[in-house]
């Protein structure tokens, strides 16, 4: 994937998630018209909110979304808003859904996220280290 900075008014950023979430009680109910239409709401909610979709993959009974956030914006408040929308959403336009998610939830309760990046934490830390600052405390150094 090529490096292209993401600009705002006063920022220049580059913000890497990886999201998976299931289904609730990890039942397979993404499959065909469903898949399609959970796909197509979560492409409507990021463009709503300036979220950037990299990658992402519907299964029967979790998703993938490689997103690219705004700094403005929480992974938290993310995945509330598409979990929370699209569940919304998917409740209301498929009965079958209502029969198999009582309870008004299509998703679990939790999800996983984690950052990517080019550089490994120990890069960046070595970065931070060496800014030309004299040694007066080892992990978080003031200069000038």
């Amino acid at each position: 994937m090529s490096r292209t900075y993401r600009r705002g008014p006063h920022t220049v950023y580059e913000l890497h998630y990886h999201f998976v979430f299931t289904t609730k009680y990890r039942k397979p109910l993404l499959r065909g018209e469903s898949g399609v239409a959970v796909r197509d709401l979560i492409r409507a909610i990021c463009e709503k909110n300036d979220i950037r979709i990299l990658k992402g993959h519907v299964r029967p009974d979790h998703v993938h979304l490689f997103l690219s956030l705004p700094p403005h914006l929480a992974p938290s408040r993310a995945m509330q808003a598409i979990k929370g929308k699209t569940s919304h959403h998917m409740l209301r336009d498929f009965r079958r859904l209502r029969r198999e998610c009582w309870g008004k939830h299509l998703w679990s309760r939790g999800y996983f996220v984690c950052t990517s990046g080019n550089v490994t934490d120990e890069v960046i830390a070595q970065y931070v280290a060496n800014q030309d600052v004299a040694e007066e405390d080892e992990d978080f150094k003031v200069s000038g």
